[in-house]
């Protein structure tokens, strides 16, 4: 049954774009009203409510939320987290409670960060609103960085460098702030050695839906930290968080190898995540992998193109015949072994370390690619790609992205089923489909994170599909999304939705958490959020609170 309605939430996925606003808002009217009184009161308070000011605010990365249903009535710009606390304590504190959400980059894909009728905070202001240093802080001695919630992961890893130091955890893409990525997981081919972002924090500065500002950790306040961590928005806006630091390398080998069969890749990938040994187990930093449908994918990925390309044109000749020999589908291990700088592994090292892999892993002889690059480029390789579909005006489109959690023992299931199935069936549309597995130990159970726990390793599957021409492509990747659904639903494959969206609540409580989660989670909005102001685009929770979160 749980598996049943787990793939049939991904149906809603077509159908609720463009969702009037949530139950419970305030009138634009009374929302301004509010916003001018706090502004009489409060020194320094400053918002908007111009029309450009609100469109900014009413789309994100994933252009799938209708702008009208998703504006907001003001956009309010902090100097400091004081004045984010007086809005949320004005909020709490009115007879209709208005919506507040958090934008950073408004990176989220469906809608997160909006704040329908109510208001969305540009966290940006912060670091604009005083010394910039004071929001970005390196302790050497304390081997930690303390990082504004509106600080992008880039600038954290430039300011650590400088130091010799480096965080442990990242995401691919390294322009997202803090604050957005610790309220999901935060996740990459180091999640398997490291654990997610969000458990490789030791301090948070929280402001909960009450306006109450709050300093927790594991030792002091942990059910907020666990709370907020993975919590989707609902429990608090993040302003600090204080972030471990551990030697930095200098260089990264960075290692490209094509498969013509899921088995192999994924055992491969296995093997060198396996934390209880073997020849290849540690060898890698990264581990990550995708799956290549069309010949030019793995070619022409905007997602991981250095400045220099992996491979020649007689390269990619090749590999079109071998995806044609394969029946179309190839797939990529990709991998990166650190060394050098401030770490303890040697040239020499590093060396031997890449031929062992290159000798034990079961790839297709002959398409091991590999390059040499800075740590930096390695971690911001995605940037390059970015810049040059801005400069194309193929970055601001709609991206109708999927993304699952899937045990180990059914991905070669989802593999048939997906890979070689719906994905070939419904060609069309660019952007990487990543596959890659995951140690569930390295997660915190206690955080609001919702991932597979009943198995050891767990895989990660993104289908990461941009669409460039717009309304019709969006409508055919939404059908890809909604036969990923009905496939799992038929084929019995439980599924886990990461950066989760879903209808209603009811589908949020049944589906995503579960009873047991379920219960928890709204007992901690109940807690720290009890009028329902944070987030309320998700539709997880509306004002007032249902009886059932009692």
């Amino acid at each position: 049954m749980m598996v049943a309605m787990a793939a049939a939430a991904l149906l809603f996925l077509i159908a609720t774009t463009g969702l009037p606003p949530a139950s419970g808002s305030a009138t634009s009217a009374a929302v301004i009203d509010e916003l001018r009184t706090l502004a009489v009161t409060t020194p320094g308070v400053r918002f908007r409510t111009d029309a450009d000011a609100l469109a900014l605010a009413s789309t994100d990365f994933g252009a799938n939320v209708s702008a009208p249903s998703a504006r907001p009535a003001a956009v309010f710009y902090p100097s400091t987290p004081a004045d984010i606390a007086a809005l949320l304590r004005a909020s709490s504190a009115s007879a209709n409670p208005f919506p507040v959400s958090a934008r950073g980059c408004g990176h989220s894909t469906r809608g997160q960060a909006t704040a329908p009728g109510g208001v969305v905070v540009d966290m940006a202001s912060l670091a604009r609103g005083g010394s910039r240093d004071a929001r970005l802080v390196v302790s050497v001695e304390g081997r930690y960085v303390d990082a504004g919630g509106e600080q992008m992961w880039v600038d954290v890893l430039h300011a650590a460098l400088a130091h010799g130091l480096t965080p442990r955890s990242w995401t691919d893409y390294l322009h997202l702030t803090v604050g957005g990525t610790l309220s999901n997981a935060g996740i990459s081919g180091q999640a398997f050695r490291h654990g997610p972002q969000i458990s490789n924090v030791l301090e948070l500065d929280v402001i909960t839906g009450t306006g109450e500002m709050v300093t927790c950790s594991k030792d002091k306040g942990a059910d907020l930290f666990d709370a907020v961590l993975g919590g989707l928005g609902q429990f608090g806006i993040i302003t600090r968080a204080r972030i471990p630091l551990v030697p930095a390398p200098a260089r990264a080998r960075w290692v490209r190898l094509l498969y013509t069969d899921a088995a192999a890749l994924t055992g491969d990938q296995e093997r060198l995540i396996d934390e209880r040994g073997g020849a290849l187990a540690g060898l890698m930093d990264y581990v990550e992998g995708s799956v290549l449908t069309d010949s030019q994918g793995l070619i022409g990925s905007w997602r991981s193109q250095p400045p220099s390309s992996f491979f020649s044109e007689a390269d990619a000749a090749r590999v079109a015949e071998l995806a044609k020999k394969a029946g179309g589908v190839l797939y990529c291990l990709e991998g990166a072994v650190y060394y050098g700088g401030a770490g303890d592994t040697s040239d020499e090292d590093v060396d031997k370390s890449v031929e062992v892999l290159l000798r034990e892993l079961r790839h297709a002889r002959g398409f091991a690619f590999v390059q040499d690059v800075s740590y930096v480029g390695f971690l911001d390789r995605v940037r390059a790609g970015e810049l040059k579909l801005r400069d194309a005006g193929l970055w601001d489109v709609p991206h109708p992205w999927l993304n699952l959690f899937l045990p180990r023992s059914r991905i070669l299931d989802f593999a048939a089923g997906v890979f070689h199935g719906v994905l070939l069936r419904r060609q069309g549309g660019g952007g990487p489909v990543l596959v890659y597995p995951m140690n569930r130990g390295r997660w915190d159970a206690e955080t609001s994170a919702v991932f597979p726990r009943e198995e050891e390793v767990f895989y990660t599957v993104g289908i990461l599909r941009s669409a460039v021409a717009g309304g019709e492509e969006v409508r055919r990747m939404e059908e890809q999304n909604a036969e990923v659904g009905r496939f799992c639903a038929g084929a019995g494959i439980p599924c886990t939705q990461y950066l989760p969206h879903y209808a209603t609540q009811a589908e949020w409580a049944a589906t995503h958490f579960g009873p047991g989660r379920w219960d928890a989670f709204a007992q901690r909005k109940r807690k720290y959020d009890p009028s329902a102001i944070l987030s309320r685009g998700q539709r997880i929770f509306s004002h007032p609170l249902a009886p059932a979160c009692a």
